[in-house]
C-alpha cells in the first residue's frame, strides 16, 4: 500500500473515531412549534448540538486533524515523490465525514500564502478570525444564525513554509486555520 493511501486510511480512521467519541450520548429534544407540533431539529433530521457540545466536538476534531496533518506531513510526505500534499488529502476526509458529523470543515489562510483560492476568507467572521489568530489567539469562535463556527490555529512549520512562504527571511512558524461549523440549538 502506498504512503498516500495509508495516510488517507489512517486519517479517516482517526477523524471518524474522534467524531464518534465526541458525539453526545443522548438525542436532542424535539423542537415544538407554535401550534404544538414536533419538528425536526435540522432540515436533514439530524440532531442539533448545544453550543457547549459543539465547542467540545470541534475542539476534539481540530486536535485530531491538526495532529494528523503534522505527523503525516513530517513522516510520509515528500514533495519530490508526486503525492498530494496532506492538507489536500484531508480535504477528501472532510468531504467523506461532513454528512455524518453534520459539520463543515475548511482550511483558512492566515499569515502565509493561500495555496488554494478556496482558503481565502469568505465572510466577516473569517476575516475577524484571521485577525484574532494573527494577534496570537489559538482559537476564534462565534454563534450566528443557529451555527457555531470555530477557527483553530494550524501550525505551519519551516517544512510547510517551503511552499506556503518560499521567500521568507526566517523559519519562524506561521499559521493557517481550520474552520469547523455545525448547527446548534437554542441560538
Amino acid at each position: 500500500m502506498n504512503r498516500n493511501r495509508l495516510f488517507a486510511f489512517s486519517a479517516i480512521a482517526v477523524v471518524v473515531s474522534a467524531c464518534l467519541l465526541a458525539s453526545p450520548a443522548h438525542a436532542a429534544p424535539p423542537v415544538v412549534g407554535k401550534t404544538g407540533e414536533s419538528k425536526t431539529n435540522t432540515a436533514s433530521g439530524k440532531k442539533l448540538l448545544t453550543v457547549q457540545e459543539a465547542r467540545g466536538r470541534t475542539e476534539l476534531l481540530h486536535e485530531a486533524f491538526h495532529a494528523t496533518l503534522q505527523i503525516v506531513h513530517l513522516q510520509y510526505f515528500s514533495e519530490d515523490d508526486g503525492t498530494p500534499i496532506p492538507s489536500r488529502t484531508l480535504e477528501a476526509v472532510f468531504d467523506a465525514i461532513q454528512p455524518g458529523c453534520n459539520m463543515k470543515f475548511r482550511w483558512l489562510a492566515v499569515d502565509a500564502l493561500a495555496m488554494n483560492i478556496d482558503h481565502a476568507p469568505e465572510d466577516a467572521f473569517e476575516r475577524d478570525a484571521i485577525e484574532a489568530l494573527k494577534a496570537g489567539k489559538d482559537t476564534f469562535e462565534r454563534v450566528e444564525n443557529g451555527v457555531y463556527r470555530r477557527v483553530g490555529k494550524i501550525t505551519l512549520s519551516s517544512q510547510c513554509l517551503k511552499c506556503h512562504l518560499p521567500s521568507r527571511t526566517n523559519n519562524e512558524d506561521r499559521s493557517a486555520g481550520l474552520v469547523i461549523s455545525t448547527p446548534v440549538r437554542g441560538h
